[in-house]
Formats: structure tokens, C-alpha cells, sequence
């Protein structure tokens, strides 16, 4: 198992597009949040905080992550090599699990360097050291729950063709749907009951609660649950090519 997540870190640095994907996406970050006049803009607020990081981070995963993790599977289909480890003692859930870390240790990298941030919030703040750490932390916690929930619906998505590109836009397509489609089709339904039980599927309501620095179980529980979900639908789809 390890030695599949190795060598997935080491394909993906060892690849030029893979370190453009994270440099893309620190430098639209870094231009939105410290560069253009935006809603997204630190400087603008006036205040030290940094919800224009949480607030933008997940439309950039939308595309980042579906980047990332749609080779996972479809070049093992490709090559034919997928033949190679399925008939290896590694079982179904431990090849998964280790394309599923790969993705998931990559997009930590690429949120790690924004924690500069908030050291140059803290020194930039009329009071030093004057910010809501906890509250920062919650986000964080948040975002690294929701990109967890991008990978796993990616690593499926990969496991279901040998086209990148297909694989790609099915997990972009699904990333959306649970991101922003459940609260749209909450926004046509009149009944407050209905409304609310579509809201609470949707990925958007759990994450802005855990945004505000809210820890809810409720929120870990139902991230934790779409990845096993999703985890055990990529297990039923690499079976079936068995």
C-alpha cells in the first residue's frame, strides 16, 4: 500500500503539470485575496480575517482537484497495469486507500503555504497578534474536510474510465452537484421541511458552518461519510473490471 502512495507522490512531482497545478492555484489565491479589488480581497475588508481564502479556495478545487486525481486510475487502465495489481496480494480497499492519500497528501501541500497568510495577518493587524486563530483553525479544518470529499469523488471518477478527460469532468460534475446543486434544487421547493433536508445534503451548508469556526460533529460525521461512500463505490467500480 505503501509503495502505490509513494510512488503516486513521486509521479506527481516528478511532473511538471503537477507542480503547475499547485502553483496555479497558489498564485489565484494569492492574486484574489491580495491583488485585485474583490469581495475575495484581505486588504479591502479592512478587518484580519481570512474568509476570503475559505470562500474561494473551494471553486478552485472544483477544477484543481479533478486535475489531480483524474489519472489515478485511468493510466493504470491505460497501460494495462491495473491487470498487474489486481492480481497482487493488495486488496481493492488498500489500492483505493492509497490512490485516495496520494490525492488527499498533495492537496495538503497546497494548502500549507497559505498558512503564511496568517502570520502576515497577525504582524499586518493594528494590534499584533490580534486575529481569530480559533476560528482560523475551524476553516481550515472545514476546507480540509471538503477538499477530502473533491479527492474521494475524483479517485471514483478515475476508476470508472481510462479517459482522463472523462474522468475529469464526471468529477467535476459530481464535486458541483453536491457543492452547489442539492441548494438549488433546495431553492425551488416552498415547504420549509423539504427545504431544509435538501440544504443539509448538500456539501455548501456543512462546510460555511464549519467556515465560521463552528466544530460540529454533525458536519465531521457527514464529510467523513460521502468519503466512505465514495470510497466504496470506487471498490465496487475496480471490481467490476476485475
Amino acid at each position: 500500500m505503501f509503495g502505490i502512495f509513494k510512488k503516486e507522490i513521486n509521479a506527481f512531482f516528478s511532473n511538471k503539470s503537477g507542480i503547475i497545478i499547485i502553483l496555479v492555484y497558489l498564485l489565484t489565491n494569492g492574486t484574489f485575496l491580495w491583488v485585485f479589488s474583490s469581495n475575495f480581497n484581505i486588504l479591502d475588508s479592512g478587518f484580519t480575517q481570512m474568509n476570503g481564502l475559505f470562500s474561494i479556495s473551494p471553486f478552485l478545487f472544483l477544477i484543481f482537484i479533478p486535475a489531480l486525481t483524474m489519472h489515478l486510475f485511468a493510466d493504470e487502465y491505460k497501460e494495462g497495469t491495473i491487470e498487474v495489481l489486481q492480481t497482487s496480494p493488495l486488496s481493492n480497499t488498500k489500492l483505493t486507500l492509497s490512490k485516495y492519500f496520494s490525492g488527499l497528501t498533495i492537496v495538503c501541500l497546497a494548502i500549507i503555504p497559505t498558512v503564511v497568510y496568517y502570520f502576515s495577518l497577525s504582524k499586518l493587524s493594528e494590534t499584533v497578534g490580534n486575529i481569530d486563530t480559533a476560528g482560523i483553525i475551524g476553516s481550515y479544518i472545514g476546507l480540509l474536510l471538503l477538499s477530502s470529499v473533491f479527492v474521494a469523488i475524483g479517485v471514483f471518477a478515475s476508476s470508472t474510465s481510462k479517459n482522463q478527460i472523462t474522468s475529469f469532468v464526471l468529477a467535476l460534475f459530481i464535486s458541483a452537484f453536491f457543492y452547489f446543486g442539492w441548494e438549488l434544487i433546495a431553492s425551488e421547493i416552498s415547504n420549509g421541511k423539504i427545504h431544509i433536508i435538501f440544504s443539509y445534503v448538500g456539501m455548501n451548508s456543512h462546510y460555511n458552518s464549519l467556515s465560521r469556526g463552528v466544530i460540529d460533529s454533525r458536519d465531521i460525521i457527514y464529510f467523513l461519510s460521502l468519503n466512505i461512500i465514495f470510497l466504496q463505490l470506487t471498490n465496487y467500480s475496480i471490481s467490476r473490471k476485475k
